[in-house]
């Protein structure tokens, strides 16, 4: 089943959803976030293969489109899971409390955000404030806020090689996208930028000008690009850095380069949780989803130990792997 639009689902479910329940349907539908998607993917297939259910079905729609198919409302055109490189908005949650959605929630690890180049191109070295200025719609020259006037990363700085700056990043739908911008954007956005919100010149406004390029959520093809363009960067999740370490490479972020234990440790900056949330209504309607939810919270999956570290999750500290086990497998309403 595909989840195309939020319109169709809202026309599909007007009917089921006033009954109240889930309508018969013999196989878990999982939505949601491109950097959870491979995790999500590895469970689904070992959960199938042991032969009570049939393998949960995981489309990459990214994570805000897979909240809008979530809470769209409850029935067998909706979604039961959605994967979530972020955590649920306030207004996504109230949207599903409005359609009678109630979410569980389950943080499954952590994952650091990379700017990624070819392997055949120099490892790039560089700070936030450098990220910033090279991305963002607003800057400051000479204490003026200005339309972004780079066109070169040495324009930047005279450190940094003279290759056109020419930047592939997830869209707005994507969590890595809203993470980018909370954990890079954000914090490096100079002050007078800031005092100008009120005219429009935000911090989180990225350039528009065909420096940076939406590249939608189709990580596989963003690799193909930096192959073919060494002089490229691209914006990924690090698991998706780690499954393709023989064709690029991570840049070096304000002198910690991005590595397991050091985003395990903290020490890397951009570093985000990862999520996926339950519709509770369909526990027990459609076959499955709490046997699958116990099987992503096994310490075999999920560990230090488990299969998902060779996919390149980043697991939760013991104590808080504990806590949210057993929260996932009681199916704990989400409470904000």
């Amino acid at each position: 089943m595909k989840f195309k639009t939020l319109a169709t689902v809202a026309l599909g479910t007007v009917a089921i959803a006033a009954a109240g329940q889930a309508q018969a349907r013999d196989q878990i539908q999982i939505v949601g976030s491109s950097t959870v998607f491979p995790f999500s993917t590895a469970v689904a297939e070992a959960f199938g293969q042991k032969g009570s259910f049939k393998t949960p079905v995981v489309e990459s729609t990214g994570t805000g489109g897979g909240m809008k198919l979530f809470c769209a409302g409850v029935g067998e055109n909706t979604p039961d899971i959605t994967n979530a490189s972020r955590r649920i908005k306030d207004t996504e949650f109230k949207l599903c409390g409005e359609n009678g959605v109630t979410p569980v929630e389950v943080k499954i690890g952590f994952d650091g955000i990379v700017l990624a180049n070819s392997k055949s191109a120099p490892v790039m070295n560089l700070t936030m404030d450098q990220i910033y200025n090279a991305l963002a719609k607003n800057v400051v020259v000479d204490g003026k806020v200005v339309d972004n006037p780079y066109t070169t990363w040495s324009e930047i700085d005279a450190s940094l090689p003279a290759n056109k700056i020419e930047v592939l990043g997830p869209p707005p739908t994507s969590g890595t996208r809203d993470a980018f911008v909370e954990l890079v954007m954000e914090e490096a956005c100079p002050k007078e930028v800031e005092e100008m919100a009120e005219k429009g010149k935000a911090c989180t406004q990225m350039r528009e000008d065909g420096a940076f390029i939406e590249a939608g959520e189709n990580d596989n093809l963003m690799v193909q690009k930096l192959e073919a363009n060494p002089a490229a960067v691209a914006i990924f999740g690090f698991s998706f850095l780690d499954q393709n370490a023989d064709k690029i490479q991570g840049a070096v972020i304000g002198g910690v380069s991005p590595e397991f234990e050091k985003i395990a440790a903290g020490d890397y900056g951009i570093s985000r949780s990862l999520y996926f949330y339950v519709k509770k209504e369909h526990v027990g309607v459609i076959p499955g989803i709490a046997e699958f939810v116990g099987e992503f919270v096994d310490e075999g999956t999920w560990s230090n130990d488990g299969y998902l570290v060779d996919k390149g999750l980043i697991p939760l500290p013991d104590s808080d792997r504990d806590m949210v086990g057993a929260d996932a497998k009681q199916l704990k309403p989400l409470a904000m």
